[in-house]
């Protein structure tokens, strides 16, 4: 399913759509309620939120105001992001990012949580919300705020968006240990941890990968189309099956993970006898770009 949508652009918007959602549900359902906060800009939100409503009284009722404060604030990042990572992604940016402010919103908000254990709630809605960012980073797109700049370091610095996400999630969470207690910071923290790592797990982006073609298909058209086509360059040289002693051609390409089935679709319809090895999770360096 999740190859299909990278491929297939009306996929694609269900899958964004999807995960704005899920990110929503886990913000609203698990977070929240136990008075927890998210990291990066989304947290900086929900921390002005709860000073607006116990320092001024500024609330409404069955309404979470973060969700607009995070639309508002995401305005300086958008134009960033319109300059700088594309008119494409610029277009999905928009509709992950108003549609999950939109839906955390709307969706309401339990009085009572629906675990009572912290711990657990901070497990569940940091795999969901990991899960969800992932697919969305996967597919192209981003809820924006923080996400944004960690888009922009992975391609022009080489920074894993979760990563990123750990390092200025601290500066949220040393707020919530000044502003509350111990217990909020550190559990806000462990669900923001969760979050990151399993988006990275998710986000296939940063996943590396070297795959080996061999082919007895002498033309030069399949290395020539993989490289117009991914934008990677590729390695070939000769070789020889030593079974059959014919000769091969042997390609090598570096690409992220998400690539990996572009691949395999132009090389299925080239030569579809073709010999491909895929190795994940390669340690890349030098002149690799990280494509979003």
């Amino acid at each position: 399913m999740l190859n299909k949508a990278l491929h297939t652009s009306w996929l694609r918007f269900v899958v964004l759509l999807a995960g704005s959602f899920l990110s929503a549900l886990a913000v609203n359902l698990f977070v929240v309620p136990q008075n927890l906060y998210n990291g990066g800009l989304l947290g900086i939100c929900q921390l002005i939120r709860t000073m607006l409503a116990e320092r001024l009284g500024i609330r409404v009722s069955g309404v979470d105001l973060a969700g607009a404060l995070y639309l508002a604030a995401n305005v300086p990042l958008l134009i960033l992001a319109w300059r700088s990572l594309g008119h494409s992604f610029f277009g999905k940016l928009i509709l992950c990012t108003v549609s999950n402010s939109v839906l955390m919103v709307l969706l309401p908000v339990p009085v009572k949580p629906l675990i009572d254990d912290m711990l657990t709630s901070c497990l569940v809605g940091g795999l969901l919300s990991g899960f969800a960012n992932g697919l969305i980073l996967t597919c192209g797109g981003s809820l924006g705020g923080m996400d944004i700049l960690g888009m922009y370091l992975s391609k022009k610095r080489g920074f894993t968006v979760g990563r990123f996400a750990i390092i200025y999630n601290a500066v949220v969470y040393a707020l919530c240990l000044v502003l509350f207690n111990a217990n909020i910071a550190i559990y806000s923290a462990i669900y923001s941890v969760v979050t990151s790592l399993f988006v990275d797990r998710i986000h296939q982006q940063n996943i590396s990968a070297q795959a080996l073609i061999i082919t007895k298909d002498q033309n030069p058209e399949l290395s020539k189309r993989i490289m117009e086509e991914t934008g990677r360059g590729v390695t070939a040289w000769s070789g020889e099956g030593a079974y059959t002693g014919d000769g091969v051609r042997i390609l090598c390409v570096c690409l992220s993970k998400y690539e990996i089935a572009q691949v395999r679709q132009i090389v299925q319809t080239i030569d579809p006898n073709a010999f491909i090895v895929v190795q994940e999770g390669v340690h890349v360096s030098g002149n690799f770009p990280r494509h979003l």
